[in-house]
């Protein structure tokens, strides 16, 4: 395990939680967005993204040999990689607004699936998890510099 480790591992996740906090930001941009793409010759209203995150699997040589030989050992972390962002399944909205350039024959026009609720819900979670690892990155830098100041 290198000196380091604790950086890169707190690295990955501010990373991550950043673009977390991009998708949510352009959730909320889009909120009412009702011609996003153009599918089949018709507009869709914009489909709300979500972020997927995985573990990063960078393991050494030596978790291999040693699980391979039975020992158990405490796997340490590698930080988080987003392995992609998808588009949210949910239904659109069905408004009834027959005056709406974009609404159908019966004068209901599809919105968004967004909820600004649950945007503001993972925008919290997001930050708090930033903040989070900035504090972890932050106590990692001071017991390097404690451990340096033995030295003298």
């Amino acid at each position: 395990m290198s000196i380091f480790h604790g950086f890169n591992t707190s690295a990955s996740a501010l990373t991550a939680q950043r673009l977390r906090m991009d998708v949510v930001s352009s959730n909320m941009a889009n909120a009412d967005t009702t011609r996003a793409r153009l599918v089949d010759g018709e507009w869709q209203p914009y489909q709300r993204k979500m972020v997927v995150m995985k573990p990063n699997e960078k393991q050494p040589f030596a978790s291999f040999l040693n699980q391979a030989m039975g020992k158990t050992s405490s796997t340490v972390g590698s930080g988080v990689k987003v392995s992609g962002i998808i588009g949210d399944q949910t239904p659109f909205k069905l408004v009834y607004n027959p005056e709406h350039p974009d609404a159908n024959e019966e004068g209901y026009v599809q919105l968004p699936n967004v909820d600004p609720l649950r945007e503001m819900v993972d925008l919290m979670s997001a930050t708090r998890s930033y903040e989070a690892n900035v504090t972890t990155l932050n106590a990692s830098k001071n017991m390097l510099l404690k451990a340096l100041e033995i030295g003298r």
